[in-house]
């Protein structure tokens, strides 16, 4: 995978993520998470929630559910999920985006 970010995002502590293929750092603020994520290989997010979530795609490609409803995205996509709703993914090899969630402890760093 070619390098997508810089080595101030790389110096961030990684996320403690039990996804495989995933490498995310994390950027904590007082009441939300930034993470800059990349997958190494294809990988299926099984259904869940959690309180809202924005993001940008950098890199690939992910087939996104949100509420029942699936959309491909792609690099300059932006996506939003609403707090509580219900979604899934599948991520191909070689994606990487941001993601903002308005959460403060959603993950854990490493």
């Amino acid at each position: 995978m070619k390098e997508i970010f810089p080595e101030e995002v790389k110096q961030l502590p990684l996320a403690d993520i039990p996804i495989d293929g995933l490498k995310a750092w994390l950027a904590q603020e007082e009441n939300n998470q930034i993470l800059f994520m990349e997958f190494d290989e294809d990988t299926e997010v099984q259904p869940h929630s959690h309180r809202s979530q924005w993001g940008v795609v950098l890199e690939g490609r992910m087939d996104l559910v949100i509420d029942g409803q699936m959309k491909t995205y792609q690099k300059g996509d932006r996506y939003y999920i609403p707090e509580g709703v219900e979604h899934s993914a599948k991520i191909y090899a070689g994606y990487a985006d941001i993601c903002f969630f308005h959460q403060k402890d959603r993950y854990r760093s490493k």
